[in-house]
């Protein structure tokens, strides 16, 4: 399934210097440039992709959006079910691809 730009759901993540270590700050950036490019193609039918770093902690972690609209978690789930998809399970499934790449990148 393909869903046109203006109707896919921007997924902002935001990554904490900390999760790369104690010197994450220096790499953070380069991190979510190599994380952005590795999860382009997930869910790109009717995901868009935002991998940033996470300098101010009273931003969350994650945030929805569609047209440049915010979306509560309640409204995600409801986008996500129109697709035949669970929230839970597309967040958790993200973490879990973001600890790989994380681990991937430390290791290089």
């Amino acid at each position: 399934m393909s869903l046109p730009l203006y109707k896919k759901l921007n997924v902002l993540f935001r990554i904490e210097p900390g999760c790369l270590g104690p010197d994450g700050i220096d790499h953070v950036e380069e991190f979510c440039a190599y994380a952005k490019k590795s999860v382009a193609q997930l869910d790109s039918g009717y995901i868009r992709w935002v991998i940033t770093p996470r300098y101010d902690k009273t931003l969350p972690e994650m945030e929805y959006k569609v047209r440049n609209k915010s979306l509560s978690q309640e409204r995600a789930s409801q986008y996500l079910a129109s697709l035949d998809k669970n929230l839970d399970e597309f967040e958790e499934n993200l973490q879990e691809k973001l600890a790989e790449l994380i681990d991937e990148y430390l290791g290089r």
